[in-house]
C-alpha cells in the first residue's frame, strides 16, 4: 500500500473533506502545487480554483475554493477555504448569474475599497466559470 498524506479541507460552513490521500494539488497563489507524504513544511494563501484530490493514480475528485489558506506538513495537508463545493454540485446556471452580477458590482463600485472587493467577487466568478467549463466526468 502507497504512503498516503492526511487531507482535511475545511470551509466556514463545514468540514468537506477528511481522509487520508495519495496526493493532493491546490491552486497556490504563487501557483498549483501538489502534496505528497514527506512534502517540506510550508504555510501558503490559496488562489480561487479547483482542489484535486488523487487516489490510485488518478484524480477521484475535485473541490472548487474560492481562496484562502494552505498548511502542508509531512504527513497532512490542511486548506481553509473562504467557500467551497464539489466541481460536480458547481450548478451553471447559479455560476452564470454569480458571474453576471459580480461584472455589474466592479461597474457600479464607488471607491477603492468598493471596487477592489467587487474585483474579487469577479476573480472568483471567473474562476468557478474556467472550473465549471473545465470540468470532466471523473471515471
Amino acid at each position: 500500500m502507497a504512503e498516503k498524506v492526511e487531507f482535511e479541507l475545511v470551509s466556514p460552513e463545514r468540514l468537506l473533506v477528511s481522509e487520508p490521500v495519495e496526493m493532493v494539488v491546490v491552486p497556490g497563489t504563487e501557483g498549483d502545487f501538489g502534496a505528497l507524504p514527506h512534502h517540506a513544511p510550508m504555510i501558503t494563501t490559496v488562489r480561487p480554483g479547483v482542489i484535486d484530490i488523487y487516489q490510485d493514480g488518478k484524480v477521484t475528485d475535485r473541490i472548487f475554493v474560492a481562496g484562502g489558506f494552505a498548511e502542508v506538513t509531512e504527513t497532512r495537508v490542511t486548506v481553509l477555504a473562504e467557500e467551497a463545493t464539489k466541481v460536480a454540485e458547481l450548478d451553471p446556471a447559479e455560476v452564470n448569474s454569480r458571474l453576471k452580477a459580480a461584472e455589474q458590482s466592479v461597474e457600479e463600485a464607488d471607491g477603492d475599497a468598493a471596487r477592489n472587493e467587487a474585483r474579487r467577487g469577479l476573480l472568483v466568478a471567473q474562476a468557478m466559470r474556467v472550473a465549471l467549463d473545465a470540468a470532466l466526468p471523473l471515471h
